[in-house]
């Protein structure tokens, strides 16, 4: 069955300004650290959902809104998988990584 829809990081880049921009120097970061492009994939796809959800790329926004999002996720009522969550955290964790942003947290210490 073919979809129809555009995936979410088609709509993230359709959508959210610099987004292609920086999937596609992921996309570069992960072959030239000859990585695995499976964690990518599934990275991409919760920074983009993140995006989307705020309208703008996830170096943008304030501390208290990159705790908000995985905190949302949590408290759904739809219960998501835990391994949606911990892509959401791992995820940003990733992103802020690759782009030179190590040492922005991503949950409050505890």
């Amino acid at each position: 069955m073919k979809r129809n829809e555009p995936t979410i990081v088609i709509k993230a880049t359709q959508t959210v300004d610099c987004f292609a921009k920086v999937y596609k120097m992921l996309q570069q970061q992960v072959v030239l650290r000859g990585q695995s492009k499976s964690p990518l994939e599934n990275y991409i796809r919760r920074v983009a959902l993140i995006s989307l959800h705020f309208g703008r790329l996830p170096e943008n926004l304030s501390e208290e809104e990159i705790n908000e999002y995985p905190a949302a996720l949590a408290s759904n009522p739809q219960k998501p998988s835990r391994s949606i969550f911990k892509h959401a955290i791992y995820g940003l964790r990733y992103y802020f990584r690759l782009i030179g942003q190590n040492k922005r947290s991503i949950l409050p210490s505890q």
